[in-house]
């Protein structure tokens, strides 16, 4: 029986459901999800291998129409970087509505001879399926997808079909991973991604998205891990934002991450958190390189 193994790179506006679609198809949550945008900063390895088809996830940063920070410069270079070399590019858009985001997306998708999936997300917010159908005529008219599926990341309406689909595009290729392995990630970095979330969850729009959680230290030992983490904002005065009333958020956001890492690691946690600041951290382009924002974690 022949094999089938590609790169599938998932790119899109913030906010379209990128990560919570990947976390849909591995089964398990490796991509941090908010309703906030700029959640995702780096490309995230999924796999899911159905028989003898392999799939290889890309998870991009969304794309920022004006990236005036280093960092957003970063993230914008991260999520249009990743088509070159995918084998599958599925473009996200949600509901039934194109905007001047979406097609600057589009636009850098011309011409590239990679298959191409458009995946109109949020099928749950649609009152039905026919509203959907002028939208899809015009993506069909005016670009070139090989196809085009409405589906629900969220209540994962279509997503089986839509792996059949991928499936069907990948090429023949001998599997890279062995068929157990879901994701591929530094301890490091998970740690970081899930008390990153419950920060960004926790304090909504009293801190803009100028905050990096950065892992000192992880002693896994038999029955428990002992984790130090450092949450690094831009100003000084946002270290009060975090910290909150007698350190009341700072509890919550460690509480709360806690429990995430103990269902992860599958074993006790004792996690520990700084709040501590380097001021414009985002602008600081030897700073950002050096967190990995940006970078491919394999």
């Amino acid at each position: 029986m022949k094999n089938f193994c590609g790169l599938v790179s998932i790119v899109g506006k913030p906010n379209v459901g990128k990560s919570t679609l990947l976390n849909k198809i591995i089964e398990q949550k490796i991509s941090i999800t908010s309703r906030k945008s700029q959640t995702t900063r780096n490309n995230i390895l999924g796999i899911k291998t159905k028989e003898n088809f392999q799939m290889v996830f890309v998870d991009t940063p969304g794309v920022h129409m004006n990236a005036s920070k280093i960092m957003n410069k970063v993230l914008n270079q991260t999520a249009l970087g990743a088509v070159q070399d995918a084998d599958v590019i599925i473009f996200m858009i949600q509901r039934n509505k194109i905007n001047a985001l979406d097609e600057l997306i589009l636009e850098k998708l011309k011409g590239l001879k990679n298959k191409k999936i458009c995946v109109i997300n949020k099928l749950d917010q649609v009152k039905s399926t026919n509203s959907l159908l002028p939208l899809i005529e015009r993506l069909n008219n005016e670009h070139e997808f090989d196809e085009i599926i409405p589906i629900s990341a969220k209540t994962g309406k279509n997503i089986s079909e839509l792996e059949d689909i991928i499936c069907r595009n990948l090429p023949e290729n001998n599997h890279l991973y062995d068929s157990e392995t879901k994701f591929l990630a530094k301890k490091s970095f998970m740690v970081a991604e899930i008390v990153r979330e419950k920060i960004i969850r926790f304090l909504g729009d009293e801190l803009p998205h100028e905050i990096y959680v950065q892992v000192q230290k992880i002693d896994d030992k038999n029955n428990i891990i002992n984790i130090d983490a450092d949450i690094i904002v831009a100003r000084e005065s946002q270290k009060g934002i975090v910290v909150g009333k007698n350190g009341a958020k700072l509890k919550k956001i460690g509480e709360t991450a806690r429990l995430d890492l103990e269902k992860f690691f599958n074993k006790k946690v004792f996690l520990k958190t700084w709040v501590k600041t380097k001021k414009n951290w985002n602008n600081d382009s030897d700073f950002i390189s050096s967190l990995g924002i940006g970078s491919l974690y394999e």
